[in-house]
Order: C-alpha cells, then structure tokens, then sequence
C-alpha cells in the first residue's frame, strides 16, 4: 500500500473522531488561502515511513499522541506560579485565569518542598521565597479558595512531600463537593531526578520509590484522572545537561518507576496511561523540536517492547514543557522575549500537551504581573496567529529534523543501556554515573561561553551599560511573619490529641506495609502539618545523604 493510501486510511479513522473531538475550525488556511492539511506526509515512497514516523496517534507517535493534536484542542496554558502567602498566590491565579490561562500550575516554597514547617529552624529566611508556603490544610484552603477543583487542572511541582500535598488537595476539592475522582491534574513526584540533579530529596531512595508507588496504587483506585508522576527531564538540563542526556536520563528515570511499580504486583496498563513527562525547551529550535519527537518514538518502543504494555495509552508519551530558565540573563532581560518565543514554539512544533512560558524578569525575581502576562500572551500569539498549531507536526520530513530526530534516539539509547549495565537508573545515580555526566556537560558549556564559542546576546557580545533594575517583586519579611502566626494559632485551636493519633497510626503503616496515603489523608483531615508528617517519615526512614562526586 502506498503512503497516500495508507494516509487516506488514517484521515478516514481520524475524521471518525472528530464527531466526540471537533477541530477548531471547519477549514484551515494560510493569509494566502492555501489549504493547511491535517497531516502532511511524503508524496513519494519514504524508507521505513510508518516504523519510524507513521501517522499522529498511531504507533510509534513520533509525529504526535493525538490524530488532530492542536487543530482538535491548544495545548493547555499553564503559567508556573506561587509566592508568598496562600492569599497572595491564590490572586495570582486568579489573575492568570482571567487573563485567558487555562491550567494552573503550583510553586512550592523551599520549606514545602523539603518538608518543614514554616516555624522550623531550616525556615528560616526562605518562607514564601520561591513559591507558596504550605503548612497544611488550612493554607490549601485558602489557595484555591474560590478556584473550582472540578473545572480545573491542576499541576503541582512537588517531590519528597508529594503524597501529603495530594491528598491536602483531594481534602480541599472534598471541602469544595467534588469527590477524588473527579479532579484532574498531575504531581511531578519524581524524587531520582532529585538525587541526580535539583536537590529536594528527605528519604533515602528505596523509602522514596515506596512512596512513590503508593500514590500510583491509591490513584489507580481512587483518583483515575490524576497524573500520578510527571517524569521530570527539565530539571536535568537546568542543571547542565544536553538534549540528548535530558532524554536518556528522564527515560532511564521512567523505566526505574515501570520497573518498581511492576515489582510490588500492579499491572502494567493499570498505570502507565498515567504517567506523564516534564521537559525543558532550549534555545537551538530545530534539535529542541527534534529531541520531542525522539523521546515520545523511543518510549512508545520501551513500553511495547520492554514492558509488553498492550494499552495505547501506555505507549503515549505525553509531556508538560518549560522554557528554560538557566538560559535567562539578568543583563538586558527584555531579550528574554525573544528566547522564551524561540523555546516556546520549538514546545509546540514538537507536540507539547501543556506548556509553561517563563518571564522576562526572572533571571533577577519572581516575575511582576506584566511580565507574567507577556509571558502567556507568548503562548497566546503563537497559538491563535503563527499557523504553528493549524497541522500536525509541521517539520515532519525535513531532512534537518529528521536527521537530528535519529541522531538524538541513538545518542540516547546509548546512555540507557550503559545506565543498564550499572543495574538500573537508582543503581547508577548511587554511583554517581549521571551526576558526573550533566557536571561535564555544564562544565563544557560554560567555557564555550567564556572562550565565546557560544555568543550569548547581551552577556559577551552585544553588550551595553544598564542601570540597575528596578519595580521587582520582592516577597516581604512579613510573609514569614504571617506565616508563623498562622500556624501558631491553627495548633493551638485544633484537637491536638486527636492530631497525636493520626500521626502515631501513620507511624505504624510507615513501619509496615499498607499503602501509606490513607493515613497521610486522614492525618491531613484533621490538620496535621507538612512538617509533623514528614517528621513522622523521617523518624521511620531515615534521610538521604548525597553522592559527592568530582
């Protein structure tokens, strides 16, 4: 059967969908009145066409999860925010959703993410600093006070205390009527990423992945629509790492989880279409579109050939994409403009499902209202007037990206299966094996810089004398102040003794072998703190020292 044959037998699947999905528009076009097709394919015989490319939602998805992709529906505008108090995030967000975003996307505060209390001694001077600071229930309430958890998506950037954050959410959307089942969203709780790369790491690895696979029984059951792990490359690069490591060690990570998901008895199908990924969008367009489409090819094969996963959900790969923050200058911020559109539409050309866009402001604070909306109207313009979203993966074909698409899954198969050798993905960041690789990497790209093999627009070339910034948003000391007030009076005005109990019962699951979200929920009912729960963790589990490696 030819390509155009074949392609013909797809548009007619595809159209069987749009009567539950309708495209945008009943016909697309450019400013000239040249049709836009659906899909673009080859007119002439193309070597291993449908093994290496096929067609968007088939098989092996390197040209997208979704037959219609964004002609059906934009991706999701989710704006990544939280600062200060509960209160002041919560107008934040309600800001951005007026202002046409359509997903929040949640900032945790150093504290949250480490698991203390804002009244901890480790506090000290980074409450609310860089994201919200959650103490318990009572500070969930109040930031989505107002925000129907039923209407919408939800991500949280959440690692070592994951579980307590999603169930003071599910907590909150009961508060609010609606049951677990029916709110939607995504928690990245993605802790080996943490040990090789960020940071944000309490337990050792083996209590972590426990947890880890706990959240993704409980939510099979409980939260079906939930996102149960958002398998994070994004903060592999920002650490150093290059496009092809960003896909290889984020992959080697999913296969870890796979892996350790299978051994405590759960099927594959039965959470695989629930996992999702989380990458970062670089400068160079064309191996940023290319990296993309070589990941979502490379795990469709994992999943089908590796884990025999039968579900086409399973073989998905579907991501949430960041621009990159460590390319942003605090020399001349307003040409981070043009470098988050860059990043912003290379997302997009290779098949984003959501997409943050960073500000121009956030190299020197946390980003001012319009910068913020700058940063949204990005997404916006490219969405409503490029003609990037109008068919599906537009650069299929080039001889550029294609090349690059094969280069980058070689390259990367290559690391995984030296990750392999050293026994898996946990054995080898105990290693330190990816740590020393992303360490070479950032270590070869800024001397590049330094030497000015790598211009940099601004920093060491183009440059000009600056005054020094001003109107940055600052997060005051009263914040911390507030914060530690509040907790006071919510443990003194609370059952303490019932409090007691709920902590001593999370103590004895955490020493068994139940599944350790119903205590974290029932604990977190009843208002005890991030800090308590995850003191009661760290008692049990010990707490994780780094791999020091030079």
């Amino acid at each position: 059967m030819s390509i155009c044959d074949r392609k013909q037998a797809w548009e007619e699947k595809a159209a069987k969908g749009l009567a539950k999905s309708p495209e945008r528009r009943k016909e697309f076009s450019t400013t000239s009145n040249i049709t836009m097709e659906r899909c673009f394919t080859p007119e002439f015989d193309y070597p291993d066409y449908e093994e290496e490319l096929g067609f968007p939602g088939d098989f092996p998805y390197t040209r997208g999860v979704q037959p219609t992709m964004y002609r059906g529906r934009f991706w999701t505008m989710r704006q990544y925010a939280g600062f200060g108090s509960a209160k002041e995030s919560n107008e934040r967000y309600k800001y951005l959703l007026s202002a046409g975003q359509t997903g929040l996307s949640i900032a945790f505060d150093l504290p949250t993410q480490m698991g203390y209390d804002s009244d901890a001694g480790m506090s000290l001077g980074e409450v609310g600093k860089v994201g919200v600071a959650i103490d318990s229930l009572a500070d969930m309430e109040i930031l989505f006070d107002g925000i129907p958890l039923d209407k919408v998506s939800t991500s949280m950037t959440i690692n070592s205390t994951a579980a307590i954050l999603l169930c003071m959410y599910i907590a909150v959307a009961e508060k609010q009527g609606v049951s677990a089942d029916k709110i939607s969203g995504t928690i990245q709780n993605d802790i080996l990423k943490e040990y090789m790369a960020r940071g944000t790491y309490i337990y050792p690895p083996k209590e972590s992945m426990r947890i880890i696979t706990d959240i993704f029984a409980y939510c099979k059951d409980h939260v079906p629509k939930w996102n149960t792990i958002s398998i994070s490359g994004y903060h592999i690069r920002e650490a150093g790492s290059s496009a092809v490591q960003e896909v290889a060690f984020t992959l080697a990570d999913g296969i870890a989880y796979v892996d350790a998901a299978i051994k405590v008895g759960l099927d594959v199908d039965e959470f695989a279409p629930r996992l999702a990924f989380f990458f970062n969008a670089h400068n160079n367009l064309f191996e940023e579109v290319a990296k993309f489409r070589a990941a979502r090819r490379m795990w469709a094969r994992i999943m089908k050939d590796r884990f025999g996963a039968k579900d086409p959900k399973s073989l998905m790969l579907r991501f949430h994409t960041q621009t990159a923050g460590c390319t942003l200058t605090a020399q001349q911020p307003d040409n981070n403009i043009p470098r988050v559109t860059i990043q912003a539409l290379a997302a997009v050309l290779g098949g984003t499902q959501s997409l943050h866009t960073n500000s121009r402001d956030e190299a020197l604070a946390l980003p001012t209202e319009d910068s913020v909306r700058i940063a949204l109207r990005t997404q916006q313009v490219i969405a409503y007037e490029s003609g990037a979203a109008d068919s599906v993966d537009p650069l299929a074909g080039s001889f550029l990206v294609e090349s690059l698409t094969d280069q980058i899954e070689k390259a990367a198969l290559e690391y995984i299966e030296k990750i392999d050798k050293l026994g898996g993905a946990v054995e080898a960041i105990s290693r330190g094996f990816q740590q020393k690789e992303i360490q070479d990497s950032a270590y070869a790209y800024q001397r590049s810089i330094e030497t000015d093999d790598l211009i940099i627009v601004g920093v060491n070339k183009f440059t000009v004398q600056e005054p020094p910034p001003k109107d940055l948003l600052r997060v005051k000391e009263a914040v911390e102040i507030g914060q530690k007030k509040s907790l006071a009076e919510l443990k003194s005005g609370r059952d303490n003794t019932v409090v007691a109990e709920h902590l001593k019962a999370l103590e004895a699951a955490a020493r068994g072998t139940e599944n350790l979200l119903p205590p974290i929920l029932a604990a977190v009912k009843v208002y005890a703190t991030l800090g308590e729960i995850s003191d009661v963790f760290r008692e049990v589990f010990g707490v994780h020292r780094e791999t020091v490696v030079l």
